[in-house]
């Protein structure tokens, strides 16, 4: 059993030392089930490896807390140990930023919060790490989106301990050009498609990325060459060049309306839109949400890559990302997390709460 009672640190050893790689987690999500169930005060639905444990004591607002469980592939990294870097003490091992430290977190504080100042749903969802339609929060906006009902969420991906307000939104696009074969000795016959590319690399080289206020954090976007393809032999001339591009945008933007931009941007070129995740406005403009920013502390920071907050904000619930955790490390070999941030990340959601 998962002991709710003992302290987030040794709480984060313990899950993350129990293996949930994608696709893999019924058995944390059992054990999830079984310790928040043996707690009167929540009411707990379990969907699929998801578990929703709330709180229904009839306050005016409820806010939703959610954690992924699943886990990149582990490669030599679990057990869990601690370790000291420059006299700060760490946990070492997968899962520990991205994201079981704000899982444990969040299930510590669901153990010891009976009557907190605002109804809570609790969130512990599977299948985050792989492609978006399997992840546990798009089956349920689809088949249960009261399940998710709140006035405002967090999530508790890593960002430092700090408040991450929001998220951009990211597409991706292929920009083609077309020729015609030929000899390459004889190229003159032929048209290059990888010649007629150039303008859309020196349009992407003259593009000014904008930064965007949206309620009150400034998110700067990125236009960008990623990947070029093209090419049939080294005696051949290429008849097709394909450029992807990676957009992000601010939260300010649709998707429709980013799609929109990268249209004009490469006017003249076959353009396809491949790749699509609107982004999430942090509505801190919304009293809660404010009330959040100064019981946890420090400067809300705007969220440059694209989390599930996104998810929230589409069905109308402004979202922050507040987790222990350096972004950096996710998905790193040396994945760790300072002891010093699960403390601190505990206390901020703990004061606010209550």
């Amino acid at each position: 059993m998962l002991d709710l009672t003992s302290n987030a640190v040794d709480l984060t050893r313990a899950i993350c030392d129990i293996p949930s790689v994608s696709g893999d987690e019924g058995h944390l999500a059992d054990l999830i089930e079984e310790a928040v169930r043996a707690l009167p005060h929540l009411e707990v639905i379990r969907d699929g490896d998801t578990v929703i444990a709330r709180t229904n004591l009839g306050r005016a607002r409820r806010v939703a807390i959610a954690g992924h469980i699943d886990t990149v592939p582990i490669n030599g990294n679990v057990p869990t140990r601690t370790v000291d870097i420059d006299g700060e003490e760490f946990i070492w091992g997968r899962g520990t930023v991205d994201m079981k430290a704000g899982v444990a977190v969040q299930l510590t504080l669901a153990a010891d919060l009976v009557a907190p100042k605002a109804d809570i749903t609790w969130i512990w969802y599977d299948h985050e790490e792989v492609a978006a339609a399997l992840n546990a929060l798009t089956r349920i906006a689809a088949t249960r989106a009261d399940l998710l009902a709140a006035d405002f969420a967090i999530l508790g991906e890593p960002s430092n301990g700090q408040v991450e307000g929001g998220c951009n939104g990211h597409m991706r696009a292929i920009i083609r050009t077309h020729g015609v074969r030929s000899h390459s000795a004889r190229s003159w016959i032929g048209e290059n498609a990888i010649h007629k590319a150039a303008p859309i690399l020196e349009r992407l080289a003259a593009y000014t990325a904008r930064e965007v206020p949206v309620d009150g954090l400034v998110y700067r976007e990125g236009l960008n060459a990623v990947r070029i393809t093209g090419g049939v032999a080294g005696n051949v001339i290429p008849d097709l060049c394909e450029v992807e591009v990676n957009y992000r945008f601010a939260p300010s933007r649709s998707g429709a309306e980013a799609e929109e931009h990268v249209r004009e941007v490469f006017e003249g070129f076959e353009v396809e839109v491949i790749d699509m995740a609107e982004g999430a406005r942090p509505g801190l403009d919304d009293p809660l949400a404010q009330e959040f920013v100064a019981a946890v502390g420090g400067t809300a920071q705007p969220k440059y890559g694209w989390t599930d907050v996104a998810r929230f904000s589409a069905l109308g619930i402004p979202a922050v990302n507040y987790g222990p955790g350096d972004p950096q490390l996710a998905h790193h070999d040396e994945e760790r997390v300072a002891v010093a941030q699960i403390r601190d990340v505990e206390r901020g959601l703990r004061a606010w709460l209550t």
